[in-house]
């Protein structure tokens, strides 16, 4: 899977999203009280990979993803993106990408963990099987990144 550079708005209803932290200003405003779903992906090397292959993946612009790990952040508590990158770092895992969704509650009432768990097994089985429709990838800068 190839990441396309320069970063990529990605249109969300009718805002488009550049970086993380637009995504998260937009879950802030919504009227339904949000969960923002996040699963963080490794990039590694394809068995075999060609020479040009390791060379793209070495520009960090290639490589077969796989999840790490997954979490789920109600919007008001999370400052930003820097916040989100230290927090996932403490983990020591070295991921190369976060995909990112939503998911609404009703009014002032957050989804129910079960509906957040499950939105989470679907989000990560999605990234494992490359059917990414729907989810906004982010690099480690939290620029909106396309996946070729």
């Amino acid at each position: 899977m190839a990441i396309s550079k320069p970063p990529q708005t990605t249109k969300l209803g009718l805002m488009e999203i550049s970086h993380f932290n637009e995504l998260l200003a937009a879950a802030r405003q919504q009227p339904d009280a949000q969960r923002l779903l996040l699963v963080f992906a490794g990039a590694s090397l394809p068995a075999g990979a060609t020479a040009e292959q390791r060379a793209r993946f070495e520009a960090g612009e290639s490589g077969e993803l796989a999840p790490l790990m997954c979490v789920d952040k109600d919007p008001a508590e999370l400052k930003d993106f820097d916040a989100l990158q230290a927090e996932a770092s403490a983990m020591g895992l070295e991921w190369a990408l976060v995909f990112a969704a939503a998911l609404s509650g009703q009014g002032k009432q957050a989804p129910a963990a079960a509906q957040v768990e499950a939105a989470l097994k679907r989000m990560v089985e999605a990234v494992k099987s490359g059917q990414l429709n729907g989810l906004i990838p982010f690099d480690r800068q939290g620029e909106a990144v396309q996946l070729d």
